[in-house]
């Protein structure tokens, strides 16, 4: 049987990178690891770590194609970060411009979490811990 550790990282195209690489280090905080950039791709490699952990890999390329990304769209739903306060988090990202949802409940887990979307429209969780 396979045994999986974790999940190493998550690999994201944006449209705009230098847009991309703002929210997602200075609205969401990741800290950067490692930026490249790939001539011969005419892309750049931005490797992002959550809370000191290597987590996701932010790409961009020329003209990349549109995808249907809405949470209940076939594929990946949404990338979702556990948090300790969520209603400090969602003030805080609504300050910077990011529209939230209105805050849910899980049924099954009491806990709180909300939806709001990257610059591409990639959905996001955040999760009450």
């Amino acid at each position: 049987m396979l045994k999986l550790n974790f999940i190493h990282h998550l690999a994201i195209i944006c449209s705009d990178y230098e847009v991309s690489k703002h929210f997602y280090t200075e609205i969401l905080g990741l800290k950067i690891l490692n930026e490249v950039y790939r001539a011969d791709r005419n892309s750049h490699k931005l490797d992002l770590s959550v809370n000191g952990r290597y987590q996701i890999e932010l790409f961009s390329f020329p003209n990349p194609p549109e995808r249907v990304s809405g949470p209940e769209a076939r594929g990946l739903r949404h990338i979702a970060f556990e948090i300790d306060d969520l209603t400090q988090s969602v003030s805080e990202l609504n300050r910077r411009g990011v529209i939230t949802e209105e805050i849910r409940v899980d049924e099954f887990t009491g806990k709180k979490f909300v939806f709001f979307s990257d610059p591409d429209g990639l959905p996001i969780e955040l999760y009450e811990s």
